[in-house]
This record gives structure tokens, C-alpha cells and sequence, in this order.
């Protein structure tokens, strides 16, 4: 039975809005144990407008020896949000991954609002599940053959 999006994706995710400055995102991330803040609109607190990691961080402002109190989550945040249906079969969201070349997809359901942030991270986790059940079924496979052989 094919496993969707909505089945591995993280749902409680960190936001921050679009004015919160660079400096507020960095600590946020550091309280939250997180590599990336889900940008979202500051009227409709559901919706999904970019996403800033902790690489936009260090190449846009951190390297470049600007005051993060300066800039905003806006002015760093990438600039194309590869967001994704909850609904969508997770081999679908592992081709996305790939086209688009992120790390992250941005999960969200049918109206758009969000629903939660998938990982490269996530999906290891889900394919070493799959792999660990396989190699299971695998070693009973050979134990039961290796009974009726006695």
C-alpha cells in the first residue's frame, strides 16, 4: 500500500513571519532544534509564503558580516517555496525533491494551508523502515525453509 506525504511528514512545525528579523529566526531555530523556520503570512498564519534555513542564515548574512537585527526572514528566505500535497504518494514527493533539488518540502493540504514540513531526514527514515521489514521478511523466509529441512 503506497505510503503519502501526510504518513511520514512532521506536523508540528516551526514559523516565523516574514518581518521577524534574522537575528529572532536564528534563536528560534536554536529553541526549536531546527534547521529551517516555515515563512509564513502574517494575516493568514497558515499559509505558507518561503522558508529560511540555517544556510540562508550563514551564506546571506552570517558570511557576509551583516547585523542579523537588520535584515528580516523576507530578505533572506528562499525565494521559491517548494510546497507539496499532504495527499501526495511519498515516492511523488521524493521525485519532487529531486527535480527541485531541496532538502524540505513544504506540506500543505488541499485549501493550502500548512500542514506540517517533510525531510530528506524523514524520508531516510521511512525508506530504513521499509528496508529493515524487507531484510525481516527475508531472514523468516530463510528460517522457515531451514526448518522444513531438518
Amino acid at each position: 500500500m503506497p505510503r503519502h506525504l501526510n504518513d511520514i511528514a512532521t506536523t508540528i512545525v516551526a514559523v516565523v513571519e516574514a518581518e521577524t528579523t534574522a537575528l529572532q529566526t536564528a534563536q528560534l531555530m536554536r529553541r526549536h532544534h531546527v534547521g529551517a523556520l516555515v515563512v509564513v503570512d502574517a494575516h493568514e498564519k497558515t499559509r505558507p509564503i518561503g522558508i529560511v534555513t540555517d544556510r540562508d542564515l550563514v551564506l546571506a548574512v552570517m558570511a557576509e558580516g551583516l547585523d542579523p537585527a537588520v535584515f528580516t526572514a523576507s530578505d533572506i528566505m528562499s525565494g521559491e517555496l517548494v510546497v507539496a500535497r499532504a495527499s501526495l504518494e511519498l515516492q511523488d514527493g521524493v521525485a519532487l525533491m529531486h527535480e527541485r533539488k531541496v532538502r524540505r518540502l513544504v506540506i500543505v493540504d488541499d485549501a493550502g494551508r500548512l500542514r506540517g514540513i517533510m525531510t530528506l531526514e524523514d524520508v531516510l527514515e521511512a525508506m530504513s523502515d521499509d528496508l529493515k521489514a524487507l531484510v525481516s521478511g527475508l531472514r523468516g523466509a530463510r528460517d522457515r525453509e531451514f526448518a522444513q529441512r531438518r
